[in-house]
């Protein structure tokens, strides 16, 4: 039996010898099988109901009895009485003589009638010799002939019969009347109906009925008094529970291993089972004596015989030492206790080790919970040191191989395995004592660091000044650690998953004991736990590494020169991965800016690469001039074909469905407008040139994949000169502290009010909206407008006459010299020549033209021209190289040759090809040598 925590779970009897546990209250059905007389589960019950049966068999055959006698008493009687009164009238005196009188009915009816109410017969009948009624109880009768067995009275014999005359069945008598001379001069006849003698027996039945009643309920009484009592003795059980219990009652009770005592209220010894006799060395009648009289310990027999209760208390009894557990069991029995007894003396032993595995036991679980909170290879190194001192180790260190700290696997065999970085440290106080952390150890073949890695076992030293190998790697240092106390090393490699990470090594200090045998096979477990901890930080660290590297090739590497906006940005990963936002700023044509922002959902190389194909195909979309609308829709549909494409490689079914949002906008600096759309991405926020912030309402399409062909809403908005556009990611407005509403606010509040450059803006925000761990990757793209002056821009249209090319051409120079380009000029009329020849030959109207001058926002200040010219049509020119025969077909080629870029973009309206010129392009003298190039001398 269990000590203290057992006890409370533990079957104990009651003073009838019954066990049950005193923390249980009884269950509902034993006490209905206990507290019924009529259950036919118990003994008592079962006695009950015999004896109510015995009973009610021997009262039904005592009333069938009776009523039988009663039957034949009443009709015993009725043949008596009818005698009787035949006889009394027959001889009384004046019957013979009225007989023989003229009218003898008329004598004779009155004095029968008054006979047969005082004898309470039915009737008093007179019949002559003749047959002839001379009385009768119904006077109709009287004067009637009847026809009976009277021929024994009229010879003179009395008989009495039962015969069906006149009333019914009935019992008759018959008796002679004689005369004076003896002869039969009459017979009278007196009947009784069996229907009268029934209902004189009826009338008896409810007696004999509430006499049967009333035995019956004393007899039933007595025998619920009995079974009471029986009840009370055998404690409700039924006669196979009672046999079982008795047949095993002795076996069980002289067969545990524990004493069992019960001990009446009195204070004497009731029963004691052969493990107690053994234990207390109890004499053979120690049975019914007082505890105090068996020769026990004083205070062992205090206990005993007192009504305290006790839980695991030792005593001595002899040379044992007693585990004694005591419970009352009143009131669920008589006053007394149960006792019992349990021999500790070789537990003693063994406690000190039992509690020394359930400290280990604990430490491998607290280990479990305390390493691997991180997956950083260091920090969970750190984690296996520090839960391991001071409760196994009094110092540990760990020492990792080179590839395994960043994030690669060891190659596992050769001298590699001998140089180990100390990683973590615990349990001194001084670093100079041992290798401080991240310094690279190369260990001596000797020592036991390098024979655990070479043969991949533990290795125990006891006693580390006895262990030449361990010396010689440092003996300075050695001299050291002796002198600091520390006597004991025990050194574990760091295995996983057919893996070599490291070793760990335990060290004991002073008046710590030096590490056994005992403690190799713990060691092992705590390092084995750590291992997989450290090698799942280590493969997470090369993912980690991989899928940044990835993310950071595929992210802009820098901002592109344009003259639309002032940019900065700011890109913060996750702390729990790598994620898939991005940002991009695309220069387009006719000064105009691209700003993008998305998001992948999820981490990891998977997010990474689906942003890397997202960011590509956005510029290729953006380099075709396409609009927002078609932009965002030609990305949905790309994202639903990625889908697709992984649903139809998933082995199991389940493919990963990419989800992203994306934010496309473009900003047109000669006038102000933003035309921008989003697809399920929080939309930006626009900081005014007074400070005023406002987050514009924009129809939100669903995010990436999701549209099914649907199309995109754009949004037109004028921007003032000097606002800022705010783009960012869901990951800078929600954390796990605030929702989408408090994070826009808490935007709001730090945009407003101040002037700032989009750098400061950036540091700003990220300040003040950044948590401790962000929980998904930021990106944030702050944009300050520009806009171009009326001295930048030159108009002109044009109308569908070869002959105003020339005089455009001329305004156009005359532009040049007023902004001082004159160097630019013949470069300038050259494209600009062939490109409003191109679209009066080919185009339709209205035909403009329109000259810009840019200047960056950064770098040297060279700028740009831009010559845009604008008709009706939506035919694209194509370039093609001109064959020697060819009149025509060089225009587009010379633009192609001498602008930086040159495209198409086409319009509500029609299209506008368009070519930009570096103003720090190649010298003039270049351009002439470029023009000769184009024709060959021998066809000249």
């Amino acid at each position: 039996m269990s000590g203290a925590s057992g006890q409370k779970g533990r079957d104990v009897p009651d003073a009838s010898g019954r066990t049950h546990r005193p923390d249980r209250p009884r269950q509902v059905g034993e006490e209905r099988r206990s507290g019924s007389l009529l259950s036919v589960h118990s003994l008592a019950g079962q006695v009950f109901l015999l004896q109510l049966a015995v009973v009610m068999l021997l009262v039904a055959a005592t009333l069938v009895a009776l009523v039988a006698q009663a039957r034949r008493d009443v009709m015993a009687d009725a043949r008596q009485r009818t005698l009787t009164t035949a006889q009394t009238f027959a001889n009384a005196p004046g019957t013979a003589a009225a007989l023989k009188s003229a009218h003898p009915s008329a004598v004779l009816q009155p004095h029968a009638e008054a006979a047969r109410k005082a004898a309470g017969v039915d009737a008093i009948i007179v019949y002559g010799l003749n047959g002839i009624t001379l009385t009768h109880s119904d006077p109709h009768q009287i004067g009637k002939h009847v026809i009976g067995p009277y021929a024994q009275a009229a010879t003179g014999k009395p008989f009495t019969r039962t015969f069906k005359g006149s009333l019914g069945l009935s019992v008759i008598s018959a008796v002679p009347v004689r005369g004076p001379d003896g002869s039969v001069v009459a017979i009278v006849s007196v009947p009784v109906t069996v229907e009268a003698v029934r209902h004189r027996v009826n009338q008896q039945v409810p007696v004999l009925f509430g006499g049967a009643v009333a035995a019956l309920a004393v007899a039933a009484g007595g025998s619920g008094l009995v079974s009471r009592r029986l009840r009370r003795q055998t404690h409700g059980l039924g006669a196979t529970e009672m046999t079982r219990m008795y047949e095993h009652h002795d076996a069980v009770l002289h067969a545990v291993r524990e004493g069992v005592l019960i001990v009446g209220g009195d204070g004497r010894l009731l029963l004691a089972n052969d493990e107690a006799r053994r234990l207390l060395n109890l004499p053979t009648d120690a049975e019914g004596r007082q505890i105090t009289e068996l020769g026990l310990e004083e205070d062992l027999a205090g206990l005993l015989a007192s009504d305290r209760p006790a839980t695991d208390e030792v005593h001595l009894a002899a040379e044992r030492l007693l585990a004694v557990n005591k419970r009352l069991t009143a009131p669920h029995g008589p006053a007394g206790s149960v006792v019992t007894l349990r021999d500790t003396t070789e537990l003693q032993a063994l406690s000190g080790r039992a509690e020394v595995a359930r400290e280990r036991l604990k430490l491998l679980y607290d280990a479990g919970l305390r390493i691997g909170t991180t997956l950083d290879v260091r920090r969970t190194a750190e984690e296996m040191a520090e839960v391991a001192v001071p409760r196994f180790a009094d110092v540990v260190t760990v020492e990792l191989l080179e590839p395994v700290l960043r994030g690669e696997e060891s190659a596992g065999a050769g001298a590699a395995l001998t140089e180990l970085r100390r990683s973590a440290v615990a349990g001194l106080a001084s670093d100079d004592l041992l290798h401080p952390v991240g310094e690279l150890i190369r260990f001596v073949p000797d020592h036991p660091v390098a024979v655990a890695m070479a043969e991949d076992r533990p290795v125990l030293t006891a006693g580390l000044s006895a262990s030449d190998g361990w010396r010689a790697q440092h003996p300075g240092r050695a001299r050291r650690i002796l002198d600091h106390g520390i006597h004991s090393l025990l050194v574990v490699p760091l295995r996983a998953r057919g893996v070599v990470l490291g070793a760990v090594e335990f060290w004991r200090v002073k008046d710590s004991p030096p590490f056994e045998e005992e403690d190799t096979a713990f060691a092992e477990e705590l390092a084995a736990r750590a291992a997989v901890c450290i090698d799942n930080a280590r493969r997470y660290t090369r993912e980690h590494t991989m899928a940044v590297t990835l993310q950071h090739s595929l992210l802009p590497r820098g901002l592109p020169e344009q003259s639309a906006l002032d940019v900065a940005y700011r890109y913060l990963p996750a702390q729990a991965g790598v994620g898939g936002d991005w940002f991009d700023v695309i220069p387009l044509s006719g000064t105009r800016v691209a700003l993008v922002v998305g998001d992948v959902v999820g981490h990891g190389l998977h997010a990474a690469a689906t942003m890397g194909r997202l960011r590509t195909a956005v510029h290729n979309f953006a380099g075709l001039d396409m609009p927002v609308d078609e932009l965002l829709g030609r990305l949905d549909e790309l994202v639903a074909q990625i889908d697709a494409e992984e649903a139809a490689d998933a082995d199991d079914g389940q493919a990963m469905i990419t989800g992203a949002t994306c934010q496309y906008a473009v900003y047109d600096p000669t006038s102000g407008q933003l035309v921008l759309a989003t697809a399920g991405h929080p939309g930006p926020a626009v900081v005014r040139p007074d400070g005023t912030v406002d987050f514009p309402r924009l129809p939100v399409s669903p995010p990436l994949g999701l549209g099914a062909g649907l199309p995109v809403e754009t949004a037109e908005l004028t921007v003032p000169e000097g606002s800022r556009l705010v783009l960012y990611t869901d990951g800078l407005i929600e954390d796990r502290t605030r929702d989408l509403d408090a994070g826009l606010e808490a935007l709001r509040d730090v945009l407003a009010g101040h002037e700032r450059t989009p750098e400061a803006t950036c540091a700003a925000v990220m300040e003040a909206m950044l948590s401790d761990r962000p929980r998904d990757d930021i990106a944030l793209l702050v944009a300050r407008t520009c806009r171009l002056g009326p001295a930048q821009i030159a108009e002109w249209d044009v109308p569908r006459d070869p002959a105003a090319v020339a005089p455009v051409r001329s305004a156009c120079a005359r532009r040049l010299t007023e902004w001082g380009l004159e160097q630019a000029a013949f470069t300038a009329e050259l494209i600009l020549s062939e490109l409003i020849t191109n679209a009066i030959r080919y185009g339709s109207e209205p035909i403009a033209v329109r000259l810009l001058r840019t200047v960056p926002t950064s770098g040297p200040a060279a700028g740009t021209l831009i010559f845009e010219v604008s008709d009706g049509s939506s035919t694209s020119p194509r370039l093609r190289r001109a064959r020697v025969t060819d009149e025509g077909g060089r225009g587009l080629f010379l633009v192609a040759r001498f602008a930086e870029r040159w495209g198409t973009r086409y319009t509500s309206t029609g299209k506008v090809i368009w070519a930009e010129q570096s103003l720090g392009a190649r010298p003039e003298s270049e351009l002439g040598e470029i023009l000769l190039g184009q024709w060959d001398d021998t066809a000249l």
